[in-house]
């Protein structure tokens, strides 16, 4: 087994490379117009995020009407005239 892995590899380093021409290895124009439109697809989408960032307040602590998390669990509560004094019915999932 060991003698044929080193035969092949023996043959492998033999071959000469296939592919040596003048423009063996170089990029082709369509390899640049990939990167030119990727980097225009970027800067797009960067003007594009920046300006919904400016549309963003600076600070959220001035907010006139709380929400529905903050609210507390008697707000949720449902009032039942056949339900006793002091117990509350809750909405059924909720």
């Amino acid at each position: 087994m060991t003698g044929t892995v080193s035969l092949m590899v023996g043959l492998l380093a033999q071959d000469n490379p296939r592919d040596t021409g003048p423009d063996f290895g170089k990029a082709s124009p369509f390899g640049l117009l990939i990167v030119v439109l990727l980097l225009v697809g970027t800067f797009a989408l960067v003007w594009s995020m920046n300006r919904h960032l400016r549309k963003i307040p600076t600070s959220f602590e001035n907010e006139t009407e709380p929400t529905t998390g903050d609210q507390s669990a008697e707000d949720d509560a449902v009032v039942d005239p056949d339900t006793p004094a002091g117990e509350t019915n809750r909405e059924p999932g909720g």
